[in-house]
């Protein structure tokens, strides 16, 4: 079974629990920095990883950055803790009023009139071809979303926790602000049973998006259920490393990232090239620096192979962009 080895995992984490209290008051620190950096980052938000840590931990704003940017940092990181302070219940106890909480934070001062209600008009996914439900729909929809939750389903905690983000953002509950309450929501659910919460990074921003299109449309879910597997994974081994004092979350080189030359040269593609992919969302870019300078994963290298053999089989840039993200 493909959770077999999360399970594994799990329980040789549960093994060095309890963790000591600044173990965990480190973990959390970064998982909340990490969270809001990337839920934010694959809704547009141009904040790097260091400008969110500077809002969220100093309440400094950011030359050049928006009020609203800023807003959706500060309304993230306060929302995790509403989500934190919940782990204690079942997920068969999460209510409609848990989730309408955790909008009204993540709207919070943006969008007042519509954060934590669901939404009475009609909504479309940007460059999407996905029908999203009435909105007279909706009240019902979500009536049959935490009937199931009560219905204790039998799923692995990790397939529950990404199958109601799936149901979630199927639903599309709410005018704005959807992703980032449904992420929020998985986590919850994962952290309820004892996992660490998911993160799905902003360079897996087009594959994720793609697999949820995917599967929206009638096609298979194993491309989005690998993404959140694979996202629990990765928090898995952090906890678990951090548990045997190999190096603690702060110290981690999350993205070992690189410079446009260096991605230009590792591929064989001129930096031109490089900036001309990025900008038609062929390449994801990681962080920029306070600089400007776009920075690279090292990821994007195999990105730039993939690129490459798709162009030589005559397919446009459009047909590759599509491609990349399923």
């Amino acid at each position: 079974m493909k959770y077999d080895k999360l399970s594994q995992k799990k329980k040789a984490l549960d093994r060095y629990r309890p963790l000591s209290s600044a173990l965990v008051q480190n973990l959390e620190h970064w998982f909340n920095v990490e969270l809001t950096y990337t839920s934010n980052a694959i809704e547009g938000n141009t904040l790097t990883r260091r400008e969110t840590a500077v809002v969220i931990e100093k309440g400094l704003t950011i030359g050049g950055k928006s009020l609203k940017e800023h807003l959706e940092a500060c309304n993230h990181a306060h929302a995790i803790d509403f989500v934190r302070s919940l782990v204690k219940k079942k997920p068969a106890q999460v209510s409609a009023h848990n989730v309408l909480m955790i909008h009204d934070l993540i709207l919070k001062g943006i969008d007042d009139e519509n954060a934590g209600h669901y939404r009475s008009v009609p909504v479309r996914i940007s460059g999407s071809t996905v029908i999203l439900p009435n909105p007279r729909k909706v009240p019902d929809l979500m009536d049959d979303f935490f009937s199931w939750l009560r219905s204790r389903p039998k799923l692995h905690p990790v397939d529950l926790a990404g199958e109601a983000h799936y149901r979630l953002v199927s639903i599309h509950p709410f005018v704005d602000g959807n992703g980032r309450t449904a992420r929020l929501l998985m986590n919850l659910l994962l952290m309820m049973q004892g996992y660490p919460p998911a993160i799905i990074r902003k360079r897996d921003r087009l594959a994720y998006l793609g697999a949820l299109e995917n599967a929206q449309l009638g096609g298979a879910k194993d491309s989005y259920e690998k993404i959140i597997a694979a996202a629990a994974d990765r928090s898995l081994d952090l906890y678990l490393n951090a548990a045997k004092g190999k190096s603690a979350a702060g110290d981690i080189d999350q993205d070992n990232l690189m410079k446009i030359g260096e991605l230009a040269e590792a591929t064989g593609q001129t930096v031109p090239t490089i900036r001309y992919w990025t900008k038609e969302g062929l390449l994801e870019v990681a962080e920029v620096t306070p600089s400007g300078y776009q920075l690279y994963a090292r990821d994007m290298v195999q990105r730039c192979d993939r690129i490459k053999q798709l162009k030589a089989e005559r397919w446009t840039l459009a047909e590759i962009r599509k491609r990349i993200g399923s």
